[in-house]
């Protein structure tokens, strides 16, 4: 399996193990204030990272890419800022939304690189089995 989907999974677990005691704290708590964030956690650490692992693994001649561990950092670094600050935000600390607004450009931008990658062309083989860059 290529590293950054290795890094990807690994990473989605992670999220799952917080949005599992995000989720446990609001219930124990009886306060589901930070519901949201729960599901941003869920969401976009868990099933994103998992998807963008998925991919990468399908792909692996994208995933040797440099760009493609760019994505994975970008990415995490967004989750990491923006995904606490979302949540002691929504257990009442406005003064925090311009951190989860800076986590989610971040966020935004490492989608864009994504992007990039599924879009990008793959290299592609020749008949003798020399790699040649398709156009």
């Amino acid at each position: 399996m290529p590293r950054v989907s290795e890094l990807f999974f690994k990473t989605a677990i992670v999220f799952l193990i917080l949005g599992i005691a995000a989720g446990l704290q609001m219930a124990i708590s009886g306060d589901h204030g930070a519901f949201p964030a729960h599901a941003h956690i869920n969401l976009l650490g868990w099933v994103t990272s998992a998807i963008f692992g998925g991919y990468y693994a399908l792909n692996p001649q994208k995933a040797a890419r440099r760009i493609a561990m760019i994505h994975y950092w970008l990415y995490t670094v967004g989750l990491v800022i923006m995904l606490p600050a979302l949540y002691v935000m929504l257990q009442g600390n406005p003064a925090l939304e311009p951190v989860v607004a800076g986590g989610s450009l971040i966020v935004a931008a490492a989608v864009l690189v994504f992007a990039f990658v599924v879009f990008s062309p793959e290299t592609a083989r020749s008949v003798s089995g020399v790699p040649s860059v398709s156009r």
